[in-house]
């Protein structure tokens, strides 16, 4: 028996109260996040870097539940293939290390190599990371359009122990250097935001606008938060950083200053990326804009104005930002932060919430003469080429190159004793089949023992059509090197010739090598006294270790003359086309009985309309039919003429030939 309706009102609006506050309570659990830095770079480029943190609790039942502002889709694969974390990224291009620096946060975690990259770190048994690679990498190209299902291969991953990651457990590690990158695999990178590309710092990216730029990278960093108390995983926090380089319109490109320097070319939001902040995403908790100065910049800027005001201190306000005789901004900065250390970096902070909807944001940078700088580096340049010809052997080569900081190293120790740790982690795909033990090193353009400077070694020879080769190293090398050069020879393989691409005779691509510094730190300090973090300032201030990617290397390989099938099949079926159908011709066709028959046809109709005629007069007269000849004699007649001696040794003659040929044949 049902309620009254009188009952069930309350009742209703007592349940939807609960739900009201059960779904308040889980969104205010739920965390999201948007920021944009703003760089200037030395070679008259523009560094975009869009940062978009959102971060969830990990709930027993948080497979299942709705979630307001965390995909789903994320959550529901670290539930299921057990990820503690993991790292994805499409880049086209790549990051110039000499010009653009390689000493900062920015080029350490989002200067990526050319293609796809992932890596993931499960929490399951040994036996079963495989499995769950292979499974995670069928669903990640689903979701975001991609080829990342070619990773499933075992020949197209690896697992790396101590020169990657070390750390994190139970690594898999592939790349995919030719990947395409296109906007089919940037909108849905965006559809994982609250608010997509519609309202906020995400409506900036403009197709057109990224697409042409000289680099840019998307990326996806998926790592698992821990509590303080116990330690044990309490949520989700997922990363998507879109990092671009974009070259300003020049409007000052006619404009020569002393020593023939251009000035560097003004540029505000709405030039590079053809529109204007129109607000923030309203689920976004902080919503920020900055624009970073780094320490070369500012080491000029200090220098061309000694005589005047320096930069504002930290944590001022817009009352006490004094101008610099650098450049000038179109939007006073809500705030400055400046680094603790000496040599420091300047970063100007713009609040979104601070404008309203009607005010559109539109930062602009305006240079008043020209400045030279240098970006900071890494402790040594790496590059990576190919030695040798022919498509027999060769040998890959991994080139190290002081920079100013290693020399500034020398400078600062006195002792000889002072040594750099390198670690070079080196994957190539098995038809490339490496000699370690031909593994050779030069310093300074003099060779040396191996084991006067490598401290550990780890190598994994590839196995044909099973897993690639990996060689894992660490290197000792002293402060005052000014170059260092590791070469190993390889031999080509043999492919099966399905095995081959369509595009087999461009090359094959040999992964980026990493390099990586442990001793030094990419980190930046800024003294924040706002009560609430910035996830990007955090992430700037985060200490990792300096990374750098070297370039991709393509390898040419013996490859069949693909259209030898096809000249094949079409030069034996015209033969016996020929052959046969001109047999069967001399076979069948006779001129001189086709010229009878012609004959006796016509004549058999001339006969029949005779007939017809006569049998019709006869009719009338009343005389009677005249019997007509039997055809079947007539037919007897031509068969029997049809079937002569001189067919049957035709036949006889084309089955022994055929009898011969198939003899031959066999």
């Amino acid at each position: 028996m049902g309620l009254p309706p009188k009952a069930t009102f309350p009742l209703s609006l007592l349940l939807l109260f609960f739900l009201f506050l059960v779904l308040s309570t889980s969104a205010q659990q739920e965390e999201f996040s948007e920021e944009l830095l703003l760089k200037p770079l030395p070679d008259r480029k523009v560094l975009a870097h869009f940062h978009f943190q959102n971060e969830a609790p990990l709930a027993a039942d948080s497979f299942a539940r709705h979630h307001h502002l965390f995909p789903k889709s994320i959550s529901q694969l670290v539930q299921k293939f057990h990820i503690k974390a993991m790292e994805l990224s499409f880049t086209q291009g790549r990051w110039n290390y000499e010009r653009w620096g390689g000493f900062d946060p920015i080029s350490s975690h989002n200067a990526k190599p050319p293609g796809v990259e992932l890596w993931a770190v499960f929490d399951v048994p040994l036996h079963l990371v495989d499995a769950s690679w292979r499974n995670l990498t069928h669903s990640l190209s689903g979701l975001f359009c991609t080829s990342i299902n070619f990773l499933e291969s075992s020949t197209a991953y690896s697992s790396p122990e101590w020169a990657f990651q070390s750390a994190l457990g139970s690594l898999r590690y592939g790349t995919l250097p030719r990947e395409a990158v296109c906007t089919e695999n940037l909108t849905p990178w965006l559809k994982l935001l609250p608010c997509r590309d519609k309202a906020g710092l995400s409506s900036l990216m403009d197709r057109p606008s990224i697409y042409r730029s000289f680099y840019h990278s998307q990326r996806l960093h998926l790592t698992m938060s821990s509590a303080a108390s116990d330690g044990s995983r309490s949520g989700i926090i997922l990363e998507q950083t879109l990092t671009v380089v974009l070259q300003p319109n020049d409007q000052n490109a006619g404009m020569s200053n002393v020593g023939e320097i251009k000035i560097q070319p003004s540029w505000s939001l709405s030039s590079i990326f053809g529109r204007k902040i129109s607000g923030r995403c309203v689920l976004a908790k902080l919503s920020n804009v900055y624009l970073h100065a780094d320490r070369g910049l500012v080491a000029q800027l200090e220098t061309s104005q000694k005589n005047t005001a320096h930069f504002a201190t930290n944590d001022t306000g817009p009352e006490d930002f004094r101008r610099n005789s650098g450049f000038e901004l179109s939007v006073a900065p809500k705030r400055v932060l400046k680094e603790l250390d000496k040599s420091s970096s300047v970063l100007y902070e713009y609040p979104i919430k601070e404008y309203k909807d009607i005010e559109q944001f539109d930062l602009g940078l305006m240079w008043e003469h020209p400045i030279v700088w240098s970006s900071p580096h890494a402790p040594f340049y790496a590059s990576r080429f190919l030695v040798g010809s022919g498509n027999e052997r060769g040998a890959i080569a991994i080139s190290l190159k002081s920079t100013e900081m290693t020399q500034q190293l020398v400078a600062n120790n006195i002792e000889d004793s002072c040594k750099l740790q390198v670690n070079v982690l080196q994957v190539v795909p098995w038809y490339v089949k490496v000699y370690y033990h031909t593994l050779q090193l030069l310093v300074d353009e003099r060779p040396q023992v191996l084991t006067d400077f490598i401290e550990r070694m780890r190598v994994s020879p590839s196995e044909d059509k099973v897993s690639p080769g990996m060689m894992e190293l660490v290197l000792q090398v002293p402060c005052a090197m000014k170059s260092a050069v590791l070469s190993i020879e390889f031999d080509k393989g043999f492919l099966h010739i399905d095995e081959y691409p369509p595009d087999a005779n461009q090359g094959f691509d040999i992964p980026s090598a990493i390099i990586s510094f442990p001793d030094f730190h990419a980190g930046l300090q800024f003294y924040d006294k706002s009560q609430s973090k910035s996830p990007l300032l955090s992430k700037l201030q985060e200490k990792s270790p300096v990374l750098s990617y070297t370039e991709v290397l393509l390898v040419p390989l013996t490859t069949p003359d693909f259209s030898m099938p096809y000249n094949v099949i079409t030069i034996t079926c015209t033969i016996f086309a020929l052959y046969f159908g001109s047999l069967l011709n001399v076979l069948r066709r006779r001129v001189g009985e086709e010229e009878r028959l012609l004959k006796n046809k016509d004549a058999k109709k001339g006969v029949f309309l005779r007939q017809v005629l006569t049998n019709l007069s006869a009719k009338l007269r009343g005389k009677p039919l005249e019997s007509t000849p039997s055809v079947s004699s007539s037919s007897s007649s031509s068969s029997s003429s049809f079937v002569s001696p001189k067919l049957i040794l035709r036949v006889l003659l084309v089955a022994g030939i055929a009898i011969a040929w198939q003899y031959y044949s066999q």
